[in-house]
C-alpha cells in the first residue's frame, strides 16, 4: 500500500527521484500514465495488469469508453528506476500535468500520484475545505 506525501523536483533532463518508501512497492518496472485532475498515475505492474483487464472489458461500442481507454493508454509509458532511484518522465506527460520543476509525489493506496506542486497546493486547499462534505457524501461506503 502506498501512502504519504513527498516533495521533490524534476531535473532539467526530466528525471524525478521516486521516494524510497515507494520504490519497493513499485518494483523494477512500472507504468506512468495520465491521471485524473491533471496529475500522473503510477501503477506497479500487477495493478496495471488488473486495471488493463478491466478496461479491456469495457464495451468498445460506447464512445465514452473508447475515449477514456484511448486517452489512458496513449499516455502510458513503462518506467524503470536508474541507479539513483530516478525515472525519466516523458515530455508529453510533464506537459499534461503542467510540471516544470517542483512536484509532489503522494501514495494513494494501490497507486502513486505525481502532481505539480502548484496544482497539488490548489487541490489540497479546496479538498480541505470540502473534506467534511465529501465524507458525508461517501457515508454509504461504510468507512467508519
Amino acid at each position: 500500500m502506498f501512502m504519504g506525501e513527498y516533495q521533490h523536483a524534476i531535473d532539467p533532463k526530466g528525471r524525478l527521484i521516486v521516494p524510497v518508501k515507494f520504490r519497493e512497492g513499485l518494483g523494477d518496472t512500472f507504468v506512468v500514465t495520465k491521471g485524473l485532475d491533471n496529475c500522473l498515475f503510477v501503477y506497479p505492474m500487477n495493478e496495471w495488469k488488473n486495471l488493463e483487464a478491466k478496461l479491456k472489458a469495457l464495451p468498445f461500442t460506447k464512445a465514452d469508453a473508447r475515449a477514456f481507454v484511448r486517452f489512458f493508454f496513449s499516455g502510458a509509458t513503462e518506467c524503470e528506476l536508474d541507479k539513483q532511484g530516478r525515472i525519466l518522465l516523458p515530455v508529453n506527460l510533464r506537459e499534461y500535468a503542467q510540471m516544470e520543476r517542483d512536484v509532489v509525489v503522494i501514495g494513494v493506496s494501490s497507486r502513486v500520484e505525481i502532481w505539480s506542486k502548484e496544482r497539488w497546493d490548489n487541490y489540497s486547499i479546496q479538498a480541505e475545505k470540502d473534506y467534511a462534505n465529501i465524507a458525508e457524501k461517501i457515508v454509504d461506503f461504510d468507512l467508519a
